[in-house]
This record gives C-alpha cells, sequence and structure tokens, in this order.
C-alpha cells in the first residue's frame, strides 16, 4: 500500500480538491482507493456523498472524531488489499496529530496557491517538516505542486530556487479551472469526466502522476496519456 499525504500548514490552498482528484484517478485505474479526511469540515466526505455509485468505489474513512466505544486504532484501520491511501490533512495541524499522519506516510504532496504570503509560509513548514518532522529519516519523499494557478500568474522563482536548495521537486502548476468545480458537484475527479473535458487541466497532472509512480527518480517532464494503473507501492 502506497500512502499519499496532501498537506500545507496554511489553509485555501486546495487540498481537499487535490487529495480528491488523486483518489479518483487511482479508482479509475482500478486500484483499491481510500481516502481519510481528517478536515474537521468533512469535505471528503461530503464529496463522497455526491458520488454515483457507478463510478469506481472510494472509502472515505472520518479521521476526525473517533466513534464512541472504538479504539483510535480501529477508527484510522483501512480495508485489506488496499493499495493507495491518500489522506486529506487540515490547515495548521501540528504536534500529536501531524506525527500520527507521518507515520504512515510515503509522500507528501504540498499544495501551494501563488502568493508571496503563501509560498513564504510554505517554505517555512517545508523547513519545519524536514528539521522537526524529519521527513526525510522516515523515508517520507515531498513534492510541491502550484495550484489554483491563473493565467499570467508571475513564476513561483523564490519557492523552486528554495526547493534546490532543500533538494524536493517542484513538480506541476494546477490551473484555477472551473472544470474542478464542475467534477466536485458530481463526486468526481477531473479525469472521470467526458473525454472533450479539461484537457489542458489533466495534461498539467501529467508529471504529478509519473512522480508518484517513482519518485525515487529525478523529475522528467513527460507527454501523452497518464497511465492511470501506475505502480503500487509504499509502506504496509
Amino acid at each position: 500500500m502506497q500512502t499519499i499525504l496532501v498537506l500545507n500548514s496554511k489553509g485555501g490552498c486546495g487540498k481537499t480538491t487535490l487529495a480528491t482528484n488523486l483518489a479518483s484517478l487511482f479508482a479509475a485505474g482500478g486500484q483499491k482507493t481510500v481516502l481519510m479526511d481528517y478536515d474537521p469540515q468533512g469535505s471528503c466526505l461530503r464529496w463522497r456523498s455526491l458520488r454515483s455509485e457507478d463510478l469506481p468505489a472510494i472509502q472515505v474513512i472520518d479521521a476526525t472524531r473517533p466513534p464512541h466505544g472504538l479504539t483510535r486504532t480501529w477508527q484510522l484501520s483501512v480495508p485489506p488489499q488496499t493499495e493507495r491511501l491518500i489522506i486529506d490533512a487540515p490547515a495548521g495541524v501540528s504536534g500529536g496529530t501531524l506525527q500520527e499522519m507521518l507515520r504512515r506516510t510515503d509522500i507528501i504532496v504540498i499544495p501551494v496557491v501563488p502568493s508571496p504570503l503563501d509560498i513564504h509560509a510554505t517554505s517555512d513548514f517545508i523547513r519545519h517538516l524536514l528539521l522537526v518532522g524529519k521527513v526525510r529519516k522516515l523515508g517520507i519523499h515531498l513534492g510541491v505542486v502550484a495550484n489554483r494557478v491563473r493565467r499570467h500568474t508571475p513564476l513561483y522563482e523564490p519557492l523552486q530556487r528554495f526547493l534546490v536548495t532543500v533538494d524536493i521537486p517542484f513538480l506541476t502548476s494546477l490551473s484555477d479551472s472551473d472544470y474542478y468545480i464542475r467534477a466536485a458537484e458530481r463526486g468526481q475527479g477531473i479525469f472521470e469526466l467526458s473525454d472533450d473535458e479539461a484537457l489542458v487541466e489533466r495534461e498539467q497532472w501529467l508529471p504529478l502522476v509519473r512522480w508518484l509512480a517513482c519518485p525515487e527518480e529525478p523529475l522528467r517532464q513527460v507527454a501523452g496519456t497518464p497511465q492511470l494503473t501506475v505502480v503500487s507501492g509504499g509502506r504496509t
């Protein structure tokens, strides 16, 4: 099983959008996929409630409130044969809850929006993960995604320069597109829309999809259609 944690200390960077689209991508590829929702707003749970039963199944686990009479370990257990576990972290997560997530994580994807304040805060948060969270000692791979990028948005040069110094890949830029809203209203991801929708948006995901398949390898730009049945792996 591979566990992907979608994480940033800042709110409003599109963590849930990224998490639900990752889950739907893997499920569309035939992989047994689980979403774990740590957000008190329950956004992933709501997204799942809108999802048609005709679409590939995705189980969502509510990680916010332990059910009465159940232990935390039981609450966070995932079904057998799960191939992909996607964790949607809330803004401002820290302390024991963050450590609980990190202990089961293989890959961290950090979305950041094009704002100087968000870029600065994200850089500080990455330093915290490296120094305090010690994610590299845990064998966790990190990658950064520019999210909700509008046309003519200035390049993320300060963040990119910082990421080079700490050897973390800047994976891709995802546009601020109405297709994400359209898909979310149906409990879908953009890869589940009709073939003639969201073509540009899907293309933007290709570097992220390829990196998730093999995060140990240097990032390289790819072209064509992503393989939905990407290589599974990670912690069991």
